[in-house]
């Protein structure tokens, strides 16, 4: 194998590894739980506060026409408000609502817990040592260095 073999054969693994992560992560959802997109959505509002719909989907990487269904949905459960922005009045500002706020807690102490469990049962001190120094790589890898864990 060529060093090129090499690199393409860690990247694919690293790619394995934390989309099979993530998948886990997700998994079913209770009866009513936000899941997938809109809990991204929930969390990047509960860290960066109320934003336009323009600034929440380029912070998302979604195209504002499929942003419009996600917020329809989020708003119709009431995890998301839409009052007018005060400066200009022609756009709207994204905010969480309490429930929005309740509804992210319980879905991310649901994925910590899952993930506390799982790593308790199948991972010794020096792997759970080994995955908490990755992750600070992982994130600046990512571009989200000190983010506050609620993604």
């Amino acid at each position: 194998m060529t060093s090129g073999d090499d690199r393409e054969s860690s990247e694919a693994r690293i790619v394995r590894a934390v989309l099979r992560l993530a998948r886990r992560l997700r998994g079913p959802a209770f009866d009513g739980e936000v899941t997938g997109s809109g809990l991204a959505l929930l969390a990047s509002l509960h860290r960066t506060g109320p934003m336009s719909a323009a600034a929440l989907a380029r912070s998302e990487g979604l195209q504002p026409q499929s942003l419009s269904r996600l917020l329809a949905r989020l708003e119709a459960d009431m995890l998301i408000d839409r009052p007018i922005d005060p400066v200009d009045r022609r756009r709207q500002q994204i905010a969480l609502t309490p429930a929005g706020t309740a509804a992210l807690k319980r879905a991310m102490t649901r994925r910590r817990a899952w993930l506390r469990d799982a790593m308790s049962r199948q991972l010794n001190d020096a792997d759970r040592r080994a995955l908490l120094a990755a992750t600070d790589v992982m994130l600046r890898l990512a571009g989200h260095a000190g983010e506050d864990g609620h993604e």
